[in-house]
């Protein structure tokens, strides 16, 4: 089996729009992502999805990338079907613990308009910062035990 890594690192300035691959940012314990405007002192600090549930739903919409639906970090190689609340990650220096799986959506996004489906309510991993540090692209993405 393959390693699993961050394969984006993204933020954005204001809430409702596409986040932007920066390449690597500060996670910030108790926060979030450093200069994101979803940071904060709630569950949801930051947000994950896997790189393989973005490619599938490429073949309906083919513009579709790294950001595209406002998570903070893109993981290639994770199983994330396999996580649970509770759970730890470890994301380069990091880590996260699972707080929340999927999400629901008030307004139907812009994807969802065109295509009819989403994968953030079903797929998004949203997690707490339990220690920060410097995350970016190719960091290793693992699993650990508490």
């Amino acid at each position: 089996m393959c390693e699993s890594i961050v394969w984006a690192v993204c933020l954005s300035k204001k809430k409702g729009t596409v986040k932007e691959d920066v390449g690597e940012a500060t996670l910030i314990e108790g926060m979030g992502l450093e200069g994101d405007a979803h940071a904060g002192f709630m569950h949801r600090q930051v947000s994950l999805l896997a790189l393989e549930d973005i490619e599938k739903m490429r073949e309906k919409m083919p513009n579709l990338g790294p950001g595209s639906f406002a998570e903070n970090i893109t993981v290639k190689g994770l199983d994330m079907d396999s996580l649970s609340i509770g759970d730890r990650i470890s994301v380069g220096e990091t880590l996260l613990e699972v707080t929340q799986i999927g999400k629901e959506c008030h307004s139907k996004c812009e994807i969802f308009k065109i295509t009819g489906d989403c994968i953030m309510p079903k797929k998004g991993i949203f997690c707490a910062v339990i220690k920060g540090g410097r995350v970016k692209k190719g960091d290793v993405v693992k699993k650990v035990k508490k």
